[in-house]
């Protein structure tokens, strides 16, 4: 088991995966550098691997894919897990790493929202796409993440070995940070210097088509751990609905006797039917993840046991 691995996951970025690995070999000398290829075409794995970085392939395309990978591959006391197109600077890995050692985070946050980031990337969309990622998921999960898009994290081996990666693409990020707000992990930000990509290397993140399955990734997720909330409130609107179309119905029916409008009466039951069985749908759901809550308690202690069987080892 390593005491610290550095995981860079990489598509493309042989202008910028030499500085990287080297920036971490000088920073983090006892660590172990690991770059995964995500059949990358310009040579990126070569020039990891002469810059010492062990190199691995994951032939699977996608970000998600990617880590996925690298989570059940690769055992170590702290991961830090970062870019390769030299975004992050790897001076500030040994704080992170310090979070999850000294005060046992189980997820570190390289936070750019709050230095040099809406300075630095040129690309109004992402700046406003990530602050509405933000605010939506610290809202819907009573989190008080201040990155959630981040690409550059520190965890424990109890989040990377519990963590189900569900994600194939860029929503990876989102995942981890709805995952660490659900289970109440221990969550820990740092603010980090963030600088744009240097001249000549190409974002991968698709604006527009990545950040609609990031929102749509945080419309799922959250169906998923709060199924009451969700379910719930399409409770509520069925409901309203009904009876506001019930209303005039019921009002000619006191004062004629008649009811002249069948189709909206018979829509109006259906609706109703509908919002009773979403409530009770999101009633059973909300128990069910109850249960799965403390399952995860009891899979974590056995990924402790595991832990020590290696260190021991």
């Amino acid at each position: 088991m390593d005491r610290i691995a550095v995981l860079i996951p990489c598509y493309n970025e042989s202008r910028t995966i030499k500085k990287v690995v080297e920036d971490f070999k000088r920073v983090l000398p006892e660590a172990v550098i690991y770059v995964y290829d995500n059949n990358s075409t310009d040579g990126t794995d070569v020039i990891a691997r002469e810059a010492g970085a062990i190199v691995r392939y994951e032939y699977k395309q996608g970000k998600g894919n990617v880590i996925r990978r690298m989570f059940r591959d690769i055992d170590a006391e702290c991961y830090v897990i970062t870019d390769g197109d030299d975004t992050y600077p790897a001076e500030a890995a040994p704080g992170m790493i310090a979070k999850v050692f000294e005060r046992n985070a189980d997820m570190v946050v390289g936070d750019r929202l709050s230095s040099t980031y809406f300075s630095e990337n040129k690309r109004a969309f992402h700046n406003f796409g990530n602050t509405l990622v933000r605010k939506c998921i610290n809202l819907l999960f009573g989190a008080d993440i201040k990155d959630m898009m981040t690409g550059y994290r520190a965890f424990n081996y109890m989040f990377v070995k519990s963590f189900p990666v569900l994600s194939k693409g860029f929503e990876i990020e989102t995942e981890m940070s709805i995952h660490a707000a659900d289970k109440n992990m221990q969550v820990e930000n740092v603010v980090i210097e963030y600088r744009d990509r240097p001249e000549g290397s190409v974002s991968k993140l698709n604006t527009f088509s990545d950040g609609f399955r990031v929102l749509r990734t945080i419309a799922r997720m959250y169906q998923t751990y709060q199924p009451m909330n969700f379910f719930g409130l399409l409770a509520g609107i069925l409901a309203a609905l009904s009876v506001a179309f019930m209303i005039p119905i019921i009002i000619d029916y006191t004062r004629t006797g008649l009811v002249p409008h069948f189709p909206t009466l018979i829509v109006c039951g259906f609706s109703m039917l509908a919002a009773m069985q979403s409530f009770f749908s999101g009633l059973i759901l909300k128990t069910i993840g109850q249960k799965n809550r403390q399952d995860f308690e009891i899979e974590l202690q056995a990924i402790r046991m595991r832990k020590e069987q290696l260190l021991g080892d």
